[in-house]
């Protein structure tokens, strides 16, 4: 048996402490905003910045296809071998290898790469949706890659996705994909009702559009802040009346009132009997919770008047 079947017996609900890989997550947000900023600029736009996120895949995080002039590529992170893989639709491919490294000198070598394969394009080197942001190609104070974790991390994805496209199925509604957006580092599936929502004063643009219609959305996220290790989040937009009050399943999620989310952390899932039904539960208890208070019309949304119950 070699090295990469052995992995098949790994945990697909491995522990994620925070604090354990903060600097890889870190360093490995920014290259993923890099990566991800490519697709923002030769996808074209499409409603609630869908052309936007990433997916997940059987060795890590793609972008899919992204049309260019000659066709169109690909560029995936496999977390299983460490490499980021660009691949033209002409066969054409290079491979940079992930490992320690800074931001700055993956950008340099990433950008190259494009260029080499004939793919011009140009992106906004300021990265997004944190805190003192460095452009990539100064920052050289992100600077860690450790493996293990990063392969843990997309494992955790890869069971989420199961659990969360399962979800989705039961929704004839508007729904998104279940994506990786690379801005706040989460996997997201939204729902919508199909109403339009009143316009949030002062709104930036990115905001105003995904925020168009009223929607209740939940993901998976690794941590920050005032949630000191990875998480489940669900919130309803435009939140309605009630919602932070409304129990909802497992008992160990809670409404933050901060972030206006209910929050269910990994750990409550992982260590489960069963962290499928315990997300599954998570899942439906607060959509019900928001659909229900808003006067969804869930007969009509639902595969089936009441799904899911």
């Amino acid at each position: 048996m070699d090295a990469t079947t052995a992995r098949a017996g790994l945990d697909p609900w491995p522990e994620l402490p925070l604090e354990a890989w903060r600097d890889t997550y870190s360093t490995l947000h920014m290259w993923t905003q890099i990566v991800g900023k490519v697709r923002l600029a030769l996808t074209p736009n499409i409603n609630h910045w869908w052309g936007v996120p990433l997916y997940v895949n059987a060795l890590g995080l793609t972008t899919s296809a992204i049309p260019y002039a000659r066709g169109n590529f690909e560029i995936q992170f496999d977390f299983v071998h460490h490499k980021l893989i660009l691949r033209t639709s002409n066969d054409a491919h290079l491979t940079i290898a992930l490992a320690p490294r800074s931001v700055a000198d993956f950008f340099r070598e990433f950008m190259c790469a494009l260029a080499s394969l004939v793919i011009p394009v140009k992106i906004w080197k300021m990265p997004v949706e944190i805190p003192d942001p460095i452009a990539f190609d100064q920052d050289t104070k992100h600077v860690s890659y450790d493996p293990e974790y990063a392969n843990r991390f997309w494992r955790i994805l890869v069971s989420c996705e199961s659990v969360f496209k399962e979800f989705r199925a039961g929704f004839i509604g508007k729904a998104s994909p279940v994506h990786f957006f690379w801005g706040s580092f989460d996997l997201a599936a939204t729902r919508f009702s199909g109403r339009r929502a009143p316009e949030r004063p002062g709104a930036d643009s990115i905001t105003r559009e995904a925020y168009s219609h009223e929607v209740i959305s939940a993901g998976f996220w690794p941590g920050g802040g005032d949630v000191k290790g990875a998480a489940f989040y669900a919130y309803a937009a435009l939140e309605p009346a009630g919602f932070a009050q409304r129990p909802v399943r497992p008992a160990e999620a809670f409404y933050h009132p901060q972030l206006k989310e209910f929050i269910l952390m990994y750990d409550d899932v992982r260590r489960s009997l069963s962290p499928r039904d315990r997300l599954s539960a998570f899942l439906r208890s607060t959509y019900e919770a928001g659909a229900d208070l808003a006067k969804w019309n869930r007969a009509e949304l639902e595969r089936g008047q009441r799904a899911g119950r």
